[in-house]
């Protein structure tokens, strides 16, 4: 047995259990003794009932004598147990809402209790208030040592369907007894300089720290195992990140040439006078684009900071040079979004602009195919469908990708290899916290628009219960009326579109029939083919609808200055960054505009949501509460294809970590103690993180 060793053959594992490890990412003795627990519990204090005094926390092993559910006042159902041990005192255990543990915690079973002792006011009896416990018998012990799991600081390990966390410690306890100390793949100079312990000693006290160990290190992870632990893993990203980004700037790129042409047919383009920061930006780019090696860049700003025009400047010197440029969008509604405004914005300059999206005719895509393959469309803007392997360019020059986050590494260079080395400009609409934007986007330099056009004012926005609507339509008709547009905006959430796109229905016909009959509106959902939904969209552009009803994301993209309130119902189930994302498509003209949050029923998380919406515009302190909020995994939704998969390490609680490693990195790449140390971190690179990551070509 070894570290790549498939977990269905470890020994206590077997098929069934496999495949619930598999659940959770686990498929090899690599990954399980890389599975963190996530608390630690000091089940030192081992005593008998008899032993107890009210206001410790201690240990009992036990077996349950009774166990019943009363039900409370207010419908809340109150689990208690009887537990009696050795010493023949009786222990009560409860749990409110614990229902659940009458099949669990019945008569006779052993079991050990963890918690805080009190004395029960009622009967005089000691008692422990929703103690942590586990189940004792001999078939779950895997091997019967008790030792693991009483008597000691005891490690919690989220459990994997059945195999709960006494299992797993029992798993992990015979591999590190069983497998021979591992070589540490750290730098020994590093590991030195940093004084960090050895790679097995860490692994083993990450699950089974020593007696003594500070159970408030442990648990905020900072003890010098789980230091190290994390260090490493953030380490390795860092290096792979920043060993592909090396890379590219030594290959042979395009230098493309800004001739007093492209200067002019920019400034014939541009719509209104650029701010500063979408000036300097330019320059940035503009810069990157004249090397000659390919540029790899990501263009982060907040909502209507004006990055498409940005980006729009950066395909005009790609054009001017005889390149092509491609747009990949996340979404069709995206793509079909920036189909117009590119349409919109080069139609002056007689630029050729194409659309291929998933939903398009076979005929429509082989005509649109042949077209760019012939280098007869300058600019084509598309979904994944541009990444089929049958589209090809005549010369790609630059790929733009828009809503980064929403692409893995995988498709960037998937879209890449349709040119020779063509740059890459990376936008996000979403403000990205600086410590993510250093884990996702390591592999690329970073431009900023942090400045607004000029004369915007700050949206003003507002929560409403969803009982009092009708206060939201008599103010949605006054703006109206002073000649202002609405949008009215429904969330999709997961695969429930045709919920969503029912409710929009319903809404569209109780607003048009019941509420506004005398307005124009319209209704924009999914089902829509995309000549509809381009009618729909330049319809209320044009001014020629009051009310834009919809379902799909108009997140990004859509630009109606006269547009001036945006209510978005149930909204309670968006996340933060999609709201402010949301919210920022008002608030593009003159006039003030308003963003009115229609909600239901809040939740905790909820509520902050909606209190941080009502209290910011700033979309990078919004930003960084959504990930406070949902956590890394979740900021960018459950699908998302970018985000490393870190193990132990945790980008909001590891900040400074992720700092050190980046730094150490660098040093080490950039000045190594010794060749031989150089090429074994590349050799683990290749071997390790490039597979796990998706770094493509590292070293």
């Amino acid at each position: 047995m070894d570290l790549d060793t498939p977990l269905k053959y470890v020994k206590g594992v077997g098929p069934a259990r496999a495949q619930m490890l598999e659940g959770k990412g686990l498929l090899t003795v690599e990954d399980l003794l890389a599975y963190p627990p996530f608390r630690y519990e000091d089940r030192s204090n081992v005593k008998t009932i008899s032993q107890l005094a009210p206001g410790e926390m201690a240990t009992v092993v036990a077996e349950v004598a009774s166990a019943k559910t009363a039900r409370l006042r207010g419908r809340m159902d109150l689990f208690e147990a009887r537990f009696r041990d050795v010493s023949r005192v009786t222990l009560i255990g409860k749990w409110f809402r614990g229902d659940y543990l009458k099949t669990l915690l019945m008569p006779g079973v052993r079991v050990a209790l963890f918690g805080k002792i009190e004395l029960d006011g009622f009967s005089g009896e000691l008692s422990i208030m929703h103690p942590e416990f586990e189940i004792l018998t001999q078939a779950d012990d895997e091997g019967g040592d008790s030792t693991l799991h009483l008597g000691r600081i005891v490690p919690i390990h989220e459990a994997a369907g059945k195999v709960t966390p006494r299992v797993m410690r029992s798993l992990i306890w015979r591999l590190l007894e069983t497998l021979p100390p591992q070589p540490d793949p750290l730098p020994a100079t590093l590991r030195q300089k940093l004084k960090l312990p050895d790679f097995w000693q860490a692994v083993r006290e990450l699950h089974f720290p020593r007696g003594g160990e500070d159970l408030r290190l442990l648990n905020s992870f900072r003890s010098p195992a789980q230091f190290r632990l994390i260090f490493e893993e953030f380490f390795w990203l860092q290096c792979g990140l920043r060993l592909r980004r090396s890379n590219v700037r030594l290959q042979p790129g395009i230098a493309f040439d800004l001739s007093d042409r492209a200067r002019e047919r920019i400034k014939a383009m541009l719509p209104f006078k650029p701010t500063g920061a979408q000036k300097r930006v330019l320059k940035e780019i503009a810069t990157d684009m004249s090397a000659p090696h390919p540029m790899n860049r990501l263009l982060q700003g907040d909502v209507g900071s004006g990055k498409t025009l940005v980006a729009a400047e950066a395909a005009i010197i790609a054009i001017e040079n005889g390149c092509q440029v491609a747009v990949l969008a996340p979404t069709e509604i995206l793509a079909a979004q920036h189909y117009l405004y590119f349409k919109n914005l080069f139609s002056k300059l007689g630029y050729v602009v194409g659309l291929l999206t998933g939903s398009m005719t076979a005929r429509e895509k082989t005509k649109m195919k042949q077209l760019i393959e012939a280098g007869l469309i300058p600019i084509a803007i598309g979904t994944h469908a541009l990444l089929e392997e049958d589209v090809g360019f005549k010369r790609l020059g630059l790929a733009i990708v828009d809503e980064q986050h929403r692409f893995g590494v995988v498709q960037r260079l998937k879209l890449m290899e349709k040119g020779v080395h063509p740059d890459i400009l990376v936008m996000t609409a979403t403000p990205i916290p600086r410590t993510l934007a250093m884990t996702l986007y390591g592999d690329l330099d970073v431009s900023v628009i942090d400045e607004m056009p000029p004369g915007r004012k700050p949206i003003v926005t507002r929560s409403v219960p969803e009982d009092r609507i009708e206060q939201v339509w008599t103010f949605v008709k006054r703006e109206i009326e002073s000649g202002r547009q609405v949008y009215v905006v429904y969330p999709v959430i997961e695969e429930s579109e045709t919920a969503a796109f029912k409710a929009a229905e319903k809404m569209f016909t109780h607003l048009s029939g019941t509420v506004f009959p005398e307005l124009r509106i319209g209704l924009l959902h999914g089902r829509l083919n995309s000549s509809d939904k381009e009618d729909t969209m330049l319809r209320f552009k044009r001014g020629e609808l009051d009310i834009l009803v919809s379902t799909t994301v108009i997140e990004v993209g859509v630009d109606v200055p006269n547009a001036s309130v945006m209510v978005i119902e149930q909204a309670e189930r968006f996340g933060l960054a999609q709201l402010h994302q949301l919210r920022g498509r008002v608030g593009r003209g003159a006039a003030q505009s308003y963003c009115i949050l229609v909600t239901g029923k809040l939740s905790d998380t909820g509520r902050e949501r909606i209190r941080t919406m009502v209290d910011s515009t700033d979309g990078f302190f919004i930003s960084e509460m959504d990930m406070k909020l949902r956590g890394p995994g979740e900021f960018f939704g459950t699908k998302q294809a970018g985000l490393p998969a870190l193990r132990i390490a945790n980008i909001l609680r590891d900040t400074e970590l992720l700092e050190l490693a980046r730094r150490e990195a660098s040093d080490f790449l950039d000045h190594p103690p010794a060749e031989a140390e150089r090429d074994r971190v590349l050799a683990y690179l290749r071997g390790h993180w490039q597979q796990r990551y998706g770094l493509a070509r590292v070293g």
